[in-house]
């Protein structure tokens, strides 16, 4: 029974988290993201460093996690604002794939990422470039 109470407990704060979170709009986007160092929080530790400069280029390095024996370390692309969305689409990553994100406001220097295939993460709002 203490278990169950413990799980509803933990459903019932990530709801209230979200729901009391602000969603990013594309004004929010440019002033905050825009011309910013992003570090994604990965699972195993540590953080994975995007770069997204004015104009429309992301750049982003895997080189301090490792990710060299897996994958392309360091990649580049575009992003795009799209209906409130943070988009972007890389050469080598994901195939090239486009990805749209939700932002969150979780607090002035994090943020909540919903990816458009559902898969979610959060963020720390770096320096500017």
């Amino acid at each position: 029974m203490r278990s169950i109470t413990v799980m509803i407990a933990a459903v019932l704060a990530a709801t209230s988290l979200e729901a009391a979170a602000e969603r990013y709009t594309a004004q929010d986007i440019r002033d905050g993201i825009v011309g910013r160092r992003i570090f994604l929080a990965v699972p195993f530790g540590g953080e994975f460093p995007l770069n997204y400069r004015e104009g429309g280029r992301v750049d982003g390095s895997g080189e301090a996690l490792g990710l060299g024996r897996f994958a392309k370390p360091n990649d580049t692309g575009s992003w795009w604002i799209e209906a409130d969305r943070l988009c972007q689409r890389f050469l080598s990553w994901y195939g090239g794939t486009a990805m749209c994100f939700d932002l969150y406001r979780i607090d002035d220097k994090r943020l909540k990422w919903i990816r458009n295939d559902g898969k979610a993460g959060t963020a720390r709002i770096g320096p500017r470039l």
